[in-house]
């Protein structure tokens, strides 16, 4: 039980398991075509298309 805590792991190792589902990208594109940010007077407004 004391090697699963103390154990390093490297940064390619740590890294390796960290590819994105399919649904997690769909989700990401639907977000981005559904953001409009429009800039009024210098302030910009962020709003949600949905």
């Amino acid at each position: 039980m004391r090697k699963l805590y103390t154990k390093k792991l490297s940064k390619k190792d740590q890294l390796k398991d960290l590819q994105p589902g399919k649904e997690t990208v769909q989700f990401l594109l639907n977000y981005s075509k559904a953001l409009r940010v429009v800039d009024c007077r210098g302030i910009k407004f962020g709003t949600i298309l949905n």
